[in-house]
């Protein structure tokens, strides 16, 4: 009997939580943007982390992503291939790893790590949306020669994060275009 009602207590606590978060507004995160286009072509020189991303996240949004030279659909007997709604251009896709002050013997003391993406958006007539833009994420690191794998770990970390960033701040701005006219 005490099994029971320790169990419904349990369902009754767990109802009870479902329900404050419901009311509450708490939803998963997602990207919750919406984009004036449904078909994006991408071009950039080479495959990267940031543009990896990108391509998952707007293809988790619903927008067809396409190579630089990928048709937008399969042609069929007598129809032309859909042309993309634009063109995101990626000008810029760097990792920099500065060294910004070192120690009286000559070592490495603090590094400053930077992400640098530049990018311009085009409707296929070449009309441009978004200007040459660059988004910039820089984080400082702390370096020590006796903890090298350990700084290799959090560079590998800060790294991620100003990807994610990138990301974010240009999901922003592809969803800030209001039209494509």
């Amino acid at each position: 009997m005490t099994t029971r009602r320790a169990w419904m207590r349990g369902l009754a606590v767990g109802a009870l939580a479902v329900t404050a978060l419901a009311g509450c507004g708490f939803q998963l995160r997602g990207t919750g943007l919406r984009f004036a286009f449904r078909t994006l072509r991408l071009q950039a020189a080479a495959d990267t982390d940031v543009i990896d991303s990108l391509r998952a996240q707007l293809q988790a949004a619903g927008v067809a992503v396409l190579g630089a030279s990928q048709p937008a659909s399969p042609a069929v007997a007598g129809v032309t291939p859909m042309a993309a709604d634009v063109i995101l251009q990626v000008l810029q896709d760097q990792r920099e790893r500065v060294v910004v002050s070192t120690t009286a013997a000559g070592q490495v003391r603090e590094l400053a790590l930077r992400r640098r993406f530049r990018f311009v958006l085009r409707t296929p007539a070449g009309r441009e949306l978004i200007p040459p833009t660059e988004l910039l994420q820089e984080r400082e690191l702390s370096f020590s020669e006796t903890v090298v794998l350990g700084k290799e770990a959090e560079e590998a970390l800060l790294f991620d994060d100003m990807r994610a960033a990138v990301v974010r701040q240009l999901l922003v701005r592809l969803a800030a275009v209001a039209s494509l006219n």
